[in-house]
């Protein structure tokens, strides 16, 4: 006994030292004789509420009331009655006065009155949670009378707390007793303890103490009367004082005044079941109540009613009250997403709810589940989240993306769906600055080498512009190492004219990372080709970049005049008009589809339109995504690809075959356009002309398939890819068009030994291009094979822009020009 006393604080009776809970502030209200404290718990700090009673000595009426209901809540489970955790009592010392406490422990609640005040529902929102609340307690008081033939007693709103979530539970248990009609002693505990009930709350037949009469009424006759004064005093807002306050009917809702009057019912025998009360159609069909009833049972439901059923969710969140979406609607959606029972549309309202949080609650409510969600199996549950990536992507830490996201992210790079490899390579523009240094140059990088040779345009493009824009995450080695090769090599002879254009602003949007002999001598000579482009839009951006890479050779040749050699390069920040270079480099494609780059940062460079079904249209100054371009040719480049054999560019979704050991052999050439051309630092005028006039002359009786030709050559050797070097072993491959291509380039003719025929521009020459605009093929022209030839009635008009019209040429250039001259 000594021992135990020593464990107790003397006083309030709240310094239980043995308690495992730590007792906080109170609440303003409880029922009966209790107190109701805060709490939390001593081993995880979890919050939880401790109700306690303190009795004058152990005899106290109040004490075997309170003994009554912690056995009766501990033995009772019911979703809409409260939890309970732990009990105990104690005896404390005050002075010379001994005191016995009691205390129950349970999930935190809040008093109703106090949670009413403090949610200050007004209107239809108000009605709704009332009508909420109202099922959860009637359905706990039916439980009670009809399934466990217990009678509660004095169900008020002093009985009722609600919890975190917002829910109604009962509770208040010290009168609870069996109900027998034939048994005496069924009643004992409400005949013992019914001056616990206050008179106002008593019905006739109580307040006269007719136990006889008790006895004989149906099992809810009592507890229905007490939801006939819950109801009252929920829409009065006021305490009821006397049992004749119950008569005034103005605030009750006109759809459930009838059951209200029938509650209370001054005959116990009719009055209304709480059962019954449950099947008032009119009053508890709501939008909140029926919400909330689909997301309780969501696994009964089937595919098609979830799918309707979180398609509407979003804009249906916005008309509930705001503090019952956020507490009960968002846990349970929450929920129900992390393990596997919503469907992928349920992402879109979990964010939007997840918007009007805090970050700090975003953080702990939201955030784990969508982590999770990232190992989903789901493809559509995958797509949700990369297209929603904008709305959360901030708010992951930089170990969280590198440990645990990424790693499952990066699994759509390689995906068969055009569309789920956009959609991963889109969401790298929020992700990448989260990644280590290790994890970019040892795993994004190499999957981003395949990108740039995917067989969409639109991903080749993207691809360019995502390399621009995380530029600033590679550290010095890799840059050099990456961008050139990337921007120059590749996106500046990519057949997709928007390719194009994006690796000319992306140089321009890098141009702080280059070295003046970098400038002078593999930027300048790729950009200044492109000022001749068939593109106008491409044109334009190769003047731009012209003027200002020459300005930055200026300024570093005035500098070198003066002595001054304290830096060798300069970012774009020096040139004048450029400080915002790199946002519009990077989003000048998405202009052109409509959107704002300071809007969406990451916005694709081709729009919504499917990548399979879109074209790109030139005159309409749309950029959408098409599978169609001008089949690639083989361009030499000196020094990027002068000790690297030239490998085939594949044509399959993957790009490169296996990132761990380079590029593998199979793909034929037939099938990704090029041949086994020897790089070369400069092609020379007179054998390529030779060559030429060597293909006029070619007979043509006989013509070959276009896969034959390019068959002929050879079949290159294949080095393997070396991980310090992605871009350069593979410094002249360029992605296989797979439809007819748009822009006036196709109507070139296509000499197998010439490698720059088929690309935009010819290779710089000390000689003007002649570019014919009319009249016969002259053999004495050495240029006259990648003329336009003259029109002809069998020839149909081309589509492209900037060479004016032109006959379509056949893939074979020899053969074509052979038949024209033939035809002459």
């Amino acid at each position: 006994m000594f021992k135990f006393l020593k464990g107790v604080v003397g006083g309030s009776g709240t310094g239980l030292k043995d308690l495992p809970y730590n007792i906080g502030e109170p609440y303003s209200t409880a029922w009966g004789s209790w107190v109701h404290y805060r709490g939390t718990s001593k081993d995880d700090g979890a919050p939880v509420s401790i109700f306690a009673l303190t009795g004058s000595n152990a005899n106290d009426g109040h004490l075997a009331a309170g003994r009554n209901g912690v056995k009766r809540l501990r033995t009772v489970r019911h979703p809409n009655i409260l939890s309970f955790l732990y009990s105990t009592e104690a005896e404390t010392f005050d002075g010379s006065t001994t005191k016995v406490t009691i205390y129950i422990v349970t999930e935190p609640v809040m008093p109703l009155s106090e949670k009413l005040n403090e949610l200050g529902l007004k209107g239809n929102q108000r009605d709704e949670y009332y009508a909420w609340g109202l099922h959860r307690i009637a359905k706990a008081v039916s439980f009670l009378n009809n399934d466990c033939k217990l009678v509660h007693g004095n169900v008020c709103l002093a009985s009722v707390v609600v919890t975190q979530t917002l829910d109604w539970k009962l509770h208040a248990f010290d009168v609870l007793s069996e109900f027998h009609g034939n048994n005496e002693s069924s009643v004992g505990p409400m005949l013992q303890y019914d001056w616990l009930i206050g008179a106002q709350y008593k019905p006739m037949e109580l307040l006269k103490s007719e136990w006889a009469a008790i006895r004989k009424s149906p099992a809810w006759a009592i507890d229905s009367w007490g939801l006939g004064c819950l109801i009252y005093e929920l829409f009065s807002c006021t305490k009821l004082s006397k049992t004749e306050e119950l008569r005034n009917t103005a605030s009750i809702p006109k759809s459930l005044l009838p059951d209200y009057q029938r509650l209370l019912s001054s005959t116990p025998a009719r009055r209304l079941n709480s059962s019954k009360l449950l099947e008032n159609g009119e009053y508890f069909q709501n939008k909140l109540l029926e919400t909330i009833q689909f997301m309780e049972i969501l696994n009964l439901k089937d595919s098609v009613e979830k799918d309707t059923f979180f398609r509407k969710l979003p804009n249906l969140a916005e008309q509930l009250p705001r503090e019952i979406v956020l507490k009960k609607l968002l846990p349970l959606l929450a929920s129900a997403l992390e393990f596997g029972s919503a469907a992928a549309p349920a992402l879109t309202a979990l964010l939007k709810m997840g918007s009007w949080l805090s970050s700090e609650e975003f953080s702990v409510k939201v955030l784990p589940t969508i982590v999770k969600l990232f190992a989903s199996n789901d493809r559509a549950i995958r797509v949700s989240l990369l297209q929603h990536i904008d709305q959360y992507g901030e708010s992951l830490s930089s170990q969280i993306v590198d440990e645990q996201v990424y790693t499952h992210v990066a699994t759509g790079f390689s995906d068969t769906s055009a569309f789920l490899r956009e959609l991963t390579l889109k969401s790298m523009l929020v992700l990448a600055p989260k990644l280590s240094h290790r994890t970019i140059s040892g795993s994004l990088l190499k999957y981003l080498s395949k990108l740039q040779v995917d067989e969409e345009p639109a991903i080749r493009t993207n691809t360019t512009i995502l390399l621009g824009n995380i530029a600033s995450y590679l550290n010095e080695g890799t840059r050099k190492r990456v961008l050139i090769n990337a921007f120059t090599v590749r996106a500046l002879r990519d057949t997709f004219s928007p390719a194009r254009g994006a690796g000319v602003m992306a140089l321009s949007a890098t141009s702080s990372y280059y070295d003046m002999t970098e400038i002078a001598t593999k930027i300048l000579p790729n950009i200044v080709v492109l000022t001749i482009d068939p593109d106008c839009d491409v044109r334009q951006k190769a003047f731009q970049a012209v003027d200002q890479f020459l300005q930055i050779v200026k300024q570093h040749h005035d500098k070198t005049s003066t002595g001054d050699t304290s830096t060798t390069s300069m970012g774009t920040s020096s040139i004048p008009g450029n400080a915002g270079l790199l946002g519009w480099a990077m989003s000048s494609l998405t202009l052109k589809g409509g959107k704002t780059s300071e809007q969406n940062p990451n916005a694709p460079a081709i729009s919504s339109v499917p990548l399979a079904s879109a074209v790109s249209d030139a005159s309409s100054n749309h950029i959408v995504a098409d599978s169609a371009s001008i089949k690639p040719v083989h361009i030499s480049s000196g020094a990027d690809v002068a000790d690297h054999p030239i490998p085939v560019s594949p044509a399959s979704s993957d790009g490169w075959g296996e990132l761990e050991s380079g590029i593998h052999e199979g793909h034929d050439s037939d099938k990704d356009g090029w041949d086994d051309i020897n790089p070369q630092e400069e092609p020379k005028p007179s054998p390529s002309l030779a060559n030429i006039q060597a293909a006029q002359r070619r007979p043509v009786s006989q013509p070959k398939p276009q896969g034959t030709g390019l068959l002929g050559k050879a079949t290159p050797k294949m080095s393997k890819d070396n991980d310090e070097d992605l871009w350069g072993s593979v410094a002249v491959t360029a992605p296989r068009a797979t439809s007819q291509p748009s822009n006036s380039r196709a109507n070139k003719t296509v000499d197998d030994d010439d490698p720059w025929a088929a690309i935009a521009a010819p290779a710089p020459s000390s000689k003007p291009l002649n570019v014919k605009r009319s009249g016969a093929l002259d053999d004495n022209d050495p240029w006259a094979a990648i003329a336009a030839p003259v029109p002809t009635s069998s020839a149909r008009p081309s589509i492209g822009r900037g060479r004016g019209t032109k006959p379509s040429a056949h893939k074979l250039g020899a053969q074509r020009v052979n038949r024209t001259s033939s035809g002459m």
